[in-house]
C-alpha cells in the first residue's frame, strides 16, 4: 500500500481506507505503508547518510569505541556485538543510536536517571574525525525529516486507530514524543561466508523481530561492496527486508529509495489491546557469488511515548522498554 505525501499533507482523511488496508487486520495486511512523491531533498539526505554509515563501519575499532556509550545500555552512540539476537550476540550489523529531534531531553532529573536508555544525551562523532565530517547534521537532517512525515502519518492514522484505543481520550500524534525519539543508523557487515545456496535461514542477517516503538519510519537500504563507497544494485534477489502478513504469510517487502515507509510497533498494538498488531520483521543476506562481500546501511527512526505514558493495563511505556532492553542486553539485567 503507498500513499502520496502532497495527500497525506492536503487531505490526511482521505486516507483512512490506504491505512486501514496497510495497518488493519486483514490476513494479508502487511503492517507496512509505504509514502511516495516525498520532497526532492530527501533522496539527498538518505544517501549522504547512508555513506556515511558505510565510512563510519570501516573506522579503526580504537576510533569507534571513542563513541560507545555502556551506561545507556548502548542506546546511544556507536554499537557493535552487544545485542542479542536468535539467544547469541548480534555481530553482523553495527548500529549508531540518537534523538534526531533532541540533543538533551526535556525532562525530570530523576525521570532521565531512571531511564538512561530513553533519556540519554547524544553522543556525536567529533566534528573533524577524517571520513566521517557533516555526521551529526546528516543524521539530524535525514532524522527530523523521517520525524515530521511520520508525525503527519500518525495524524492521518488517527481516525482509523481512534476506533481501536482502549483509552478513547489518546491521541496518536500526541503520544509520539520529540523527547524519547530514537533513531538507528544500520551497517550490516558482510557475513565471512555468504551464502550460496537456498538453505540459507530468511534471517541470516537480522532475526525476526517486533519493534516496540508506536511506529517506525524505514529508509530503502543501499548496498556497497567492501573497499568502494559507491551505492550499487543488490547482488542478490532474495537479499532484504521480510515481512510476516497479519495472516502469517511470508513477504519480501522493497522499499524504492525515493520513498519512505512506514510500519507498526508493539507500542501501538498494546495501546490498542492487541487489535492493531506490531509487524515481524527480519532480513536476510540472499545468495550470493563465492567471494562476494557486500555490506547493507539502512536507517529506522523509532516513534514512541514518552515512559510515564500507559499503554496498558500492567505497562508504562518506561516499564515496557525496561523489559525489552532485558530481552536483549545482558546489562539491562542488573539495572
Amino acid at each position: 500500500v503507498s500513499i502520496s505525501y502532497q495527500t497525506l499533507v492536503s487531505s490526511p482523511s482521505s486516507l483512512e481506507t490506504s491505512i486501514e488496508e496497510a495497518f488493519g487486520s486483514r490476513p494479508q495486511a502487511l503492517g507496512i505503508i509505504l509514502v511516495k512523491d516525498l520532497p526532492p531533498v530527501y533522496p539527498v539526505y538518505r544517501e549522504r547518510l547512508l555513506k556515511l554509515a558505510y565510512n563510519f563501519a570501516r573506522l579503526d575499532e580504537d576510533v569507534r569505541e571513542k563513541y560507545v556509550d555502556p551506561g545507556s545500555i548502548y542506546s546511544y552512540g556507536w554499537s557493535h556485538g552487544k545485542e542479542i539476537m536468535n539467544g547469541r550476540p548480534d555481530t553482523l550489523k553495527g548500529s549508531y543510536y540518537a534523538n534526531p529531534v533532541v540533543d538533551v531531553p526535556d525532562v525530570n532529573p530523576a525521570v532521565k536517571a531512571a531511564y538512561p536508555p530513553i533519556y540519554g544525551n547524544n553522543i556525536w562523532p567529533d566534528k573533524n574525525e577524517i571520513g566521517i565530517e557533516g555526521f551529526e547534521e546528516a543524521f539530524k537532517d535525514l532524522g527530523r525529516f523521517v520525524f515530521d512525515v511520520g508525525r503527519q502519518l500518525a495524524g492521518a492514522c488517527q481516525p482509523f486507530v481512534s476506533k481501536y484505543l482502549t483509552d478513547v481520550s489518546l491521541s496518536v500524534p500526541e503520544l509520539i514524543s520529540a523527547q524519547t525519539a530514537k533513531a538507528r543508523l544500520l551497517h550490516y557487515f558482510p557475513p565471512e561466508n555468504s551464502p550460496t545456496t537456498e538453505d540459507e535461514p530468511i534471517d541470516s542477517w537480522c532475526g525476526f523481530h517486533k519493534d516496540h516503538s508506536l511506529l517506525t519510519g524505514l529508509c530503502s537500504a543501499s548496498t556497497r561492496p567492501r573497499m568502494e563507497p559507491t551505492a550499487v544494485p543488490s547482488p542478490s534477489p532474495t537479499s532484504g527486508l521480510y515481512i510476516r502478513t497479519r495472516g502469517g504469510d511470508l513477504t519480501k517487502v522493497s522499499i524504492p529509495p525515493d520513498c519512505l515507509a512506514f510500519q507498526t510497533g508493539e507500542a501501538l498494538e498494546l495501546v490498542t489491546a492487541g487489535k492493531l498488531r506490531a509487524t515481524p520483521h527480519c532480513v536476510r543476506v540472499g545468495q550470493t557469488q563465492v567471494g562476494a562481500k557486500i555490506s547493507r546501511e539502512t536507517f529506522a527512526l523509532f516513534m514512541q511515548p514518552d515512559t510515564h505514558q500507559r499503554i496498558s493495563e500492567s505497562d508504562t511505556f518506561g516499564s515496557f522498554s525496561k523489559k525489552v532492553l532485558e530481552e536483549h542486553y545482558e546489562e539491562a539485567r542488573v539495572i
